[in-house]
């Protein structure tokens, strides 16, 4: 049994002996068990006109319009009614979604599988907003954080952060799987036109996640290990699949350098400690707290 079925196993029973009231807070009803959620569906199964008809109501437009900080949101072209509107309120409110909101925005613990705070929000918070779990203050260590990273990047874009023969970095493959990559590939694929296209022109951005070989020689074709930077993301470094594809881009470096300094970064959840220890190589460490 090797170190990374053990933590897995670890988890799940972690998982399965949480405090008896944790699961108490998981038993509210099936949301398709709830009276609002039948009157959806029969609602649904009325006969609703065309969207060319309910387009032809002038008012139709203004009355599924809504706007907030920025956000945008027209309902206007969706197969759906003032009433449809209404029941799915019904439905929200019946299933406690603004409550579980509130909950969220105070810091509870509402992640009741794993007994914790849900900490999106301080993720995006500005400086100084409040936002405290069991009492402590969470956007001043996110913004630390962020800090760092952006330090780090600052680092590599002018050239003063280089490769380990000299040469400037200015190609990256992102290596992760599942949510701990996702978010930075929607990030730069949001970024891939305009102006930022434009500041990003003579660099190469890359993403791994599929341990198929052919995935990984597709990410690293027409690649100079010189100036390339692998960025490893992984919450608890024992992603089976990450690690797997972190081994192989660094032996894929090695095979022309006795060592990878400076050239691998790993993003992880833990103590900045275990990931030195760990991975002796590594050039730096951000630690990152969900």
């Amino acid at each position: 049994c090797n170190k990374a079925a053990l933590i897995e196993l670890t988890i799940r029973l972690r998982t399965y002996l949480l405090p008896k009231e944790t699961h108490l807070k998981a038993t509210m009803p099936l949301a398709n068990s709830m009276k609002s959620w039948k009157a959806l569906q029969a609602h649904a199964a009325e006969n609703m006109p065309h969207l060319r008809h309910l387009m032809e109501d002038e008012k139709r437009v203004d009355s599924l319009q809504a706007s907030f900080e920025g956000i945008y949101m027209d309902y206007s072209r969706q197969n759906v009614t003032a009433k449809t509107m209404e029941l799915l309120m019904d439905l929200a409110e019946e299933a406690r979604v603004l409550d579980k909101f509130k909950e969220m925005a105070q810091g509870k613990k509402i992640n009741s599988t794993e007994g914790r705070a849900v900490m999106h929000m301080a993720l995006r918070a500005d400086k100084g907003d409040p936002f405290s779990v069991d009492g402590k203050d969470v956007v001043g260590p996110v913004h630390e954080v962020l800090g760092k990273i952006k330090a780090f990047s600052d680092k590599v874009r002018s050239g003063a952060h280089k490769g380990a023969t000299g040469k400037a970095l200015t190609n990256v493959v992102a290596v992760g799987i599942g949510g701990s990559y996702l978010g930075a590939e929607f990030v730069a694929e949001a970024l891939s036109t305009g102006p930022a296209a434009e500041g990003a022109k003579g660099r190469t951005l890359r993403f791994l996640a599929n341990v198929d070989p052919v995935a990984v020689e597709r990410s690293l074709r027409g690649l100079d290990p010189e100036t390339t930077l692998v960025v490893v993301i992984s919450k608890t470094f024992t992603t089976a699949e990450t690690m797997l594809n972190a081994r192989t881009l660094r032996k894929w470096y090695c095979q022309g350098f006795r060592t990878p300094r400076h050239t691998f970064c790993i993003v992880i959840m833990i103590m900045v400690l275990r990931i030195r220890k760990g991975c002796s190589d590594c050039i730096d460490s951000v630690t990152i707290r969900n």
